[in-house]
């Protein structure tokens, strides 16, 4: 039984005041993780301060980003094994907005995801959909293509630490979610995908997530999907009250 797992991704929002006070104000409302996997990607500034005031709450603090490499000569990159040290144990990799506005490939997405691993970090890889690719047609040609590269080379066991997010661009930030028969197919497809790689045990145990609009009214009925083990979660997971409306969806 795959756990669900109700990601917020905050991207650059809120002051490091204002993280603190998401903190408390959820912490003690959250479901217990063995029940719903609850957690919050943020600015690598706050990771720190945050995971201390979660801490004994079930919530996950983790990063939006890493570089491919664990030191070096790289001017204002995020060191995978720092995030770890200072209390993130998950890393979104590979956002559409990563792969749209700082142009990242494929191949450096999988770099990023074997210096995840090295450092102790679990990640959480997106793959995309562009709204061009779907109204032609193709969607499964680029859903796919993504995840064969991304996943290039992982073992059996490194694959068990890995979830993926189908996040289609042309819903994220618009306020038009896929329907949940659309999300339910890119996820399956991707479940798919994996047990061709590697074998049906493989792919039936990963989480797969669908991000895109996701919100309070519509978390129920995604959810109730087989493929869908949980949503990456953009504008509506700034907001307290509407997180725990996510992550209590039940």
């Amino acid at each position: 039984m795959r756990t669900p797992f109700i990601v917020g991704n905050w991207k650059m929002n809120k002051t490091a005041a204002e993280a603190i006070e998401f903190v408390h104000a959820v912490a003690d409302e959250l479901p217990a993780a063995t029940k719903v996997e609850s957690a919050v990607a943020v600015s690598p500034l706050y990771v720190q301060a945050m995971a201390e005031a979660a801490k004994g709450s079930p919530l996950e603090i983790m990063g939006e980003n890493i570089f491919y490499e664990q030191a070096g000569a790289y001017t204002g990159e995020v060191s995978p094994q720092v995030l770890k040290e200072v209390g993130a144990n998950y890393v979104l990799l590979g956002h559409s907005e990563r792969r749209m506005y700082f142009h990242e490939s494929d191949e450096i997405i999988n770099r990023k995801v074997f210096a995840a691993l090295k450092a102790g970090l679990k990640p959480i890889i997106c793959c995309d959909e562009t709204m061009g690719r779907q109204a032609a047609g193709d969607k499964i040609h680029w859903v796919v293509s993504q995840i064969l590269t991304d996943l290039r080379g992982l073992t059996d066991e490194q694959m068990k630490l890995i979830s993926i997010a189908y996040e289609p661009s042309w819903a994220i930030g618009t306020g038009k979610s896929a329907t949940a028969e659309q999300a339910e197919e890119g996820c399956y497809l991707i479940r798919q995908t994996v047990a061709d790689i590697y074998n049906d045990e493989i792919a039936n145990g990963i989480r797969v997530l669908y991000g895109g609009s996701v919100n309070p009214s519509n978390i129920a009925d995604l959810m109730d999907r087989h493929d869908i083990d949980g949503v990456l979660v953009g504008n509506a997971s700034l907001d307290p009250d509407s997180f725990l409306k996510l992550v209590n969806y039940k």
